[in-house]
């Protein structure tokens, strides 16, 4: 599971974004980074730009961890195409992403949780890899007990975020299928996503 559960919101903070487009999110009133000199952040250089640009993609995904995230970054490079556009495909394809996507958990923090503790499936067997990649087609189900859980319930419920059309979701809610791979401008992030300075930070 990600290290950053309990404080997962004060990565809006440091990143200076709602990262997850969240209505409790402590940056919807506290605008400004943590700390003494929150307030007084100079211009920031090309780096920076470029290093906070990976961090708002790495949070968002969970807060992934560097050899992880440089792995996926190596693969994006490694598949014919745009790299921007294979980064971006990589992490939604993950399965903790699609768990989230759909709604069976609150956030992606808490389908990572699902997955790890087995209470997801892919074409019908357990999966317990959070970064498992999922291929067009493939069916992702809530097992057992599980679908009647009051969070998973209450997640499906939510209105702040919706499934998006790259993703089908059955009638109950608890059974989805990834239609397609997306590209960058099908995935509904609630703050901008910047993939290709994501590339050039790994690219120096």
């Amino acid at each position: 599971m990600g290290k950053r559960i309990s404080a997962k919101y004060k990565i809006d903070r440091r990143l200076g974004v709602n990262l997850w487009g969240r209505p409790k999110s402590p940056f919807n009133s506290r605008n400004y980074a943590p700390g003494e000199h929150g307030k007084n952040r100079s211009k920031p250089s090309d780096y920076c730009i470029q290093l906070r640009a990976k961090q708002k993609l790495k949070g968002y995904y969970g807060n992934i961890g560097e050899k992880q995230f440089r792995k996926i970054y190596q693969e994006a490079v490694r598949l014919r195409g745009d790299t921007s556009e294979n980064l971006i495909s990589l992490l939604e394809r993950r399965l903790d992403a699609a768990v989230y996507r759909m709604k069976f958990a609150p956030t992606v923090f808490a389908a990572r949780q699902l997955i790890n503790h087995g209470h997801i499936a892919v074409n019908g067997g357990r999966v317990d890899r959070p970064s498992y990649l999922l291929a067009d087609g493939d069916e992702i189900s809530v097992l057992g007990k599980m679908a009647k859980n009051m969070n998973v319930q209450a997640s499906l419920e939510l209105t702040e975020r919706d499934v998006p059309d790259y993703l089908a979701v059955e009638s109950n809610g608890l059974k989805g299928r990834l239609v397609r791979t997306p590209q960058l401008a099908d995935v509904p992030y609630p703050v901008t996503m910047e993939p290709n300075l994501v590339i050039e930070f790994y690219s120096r």
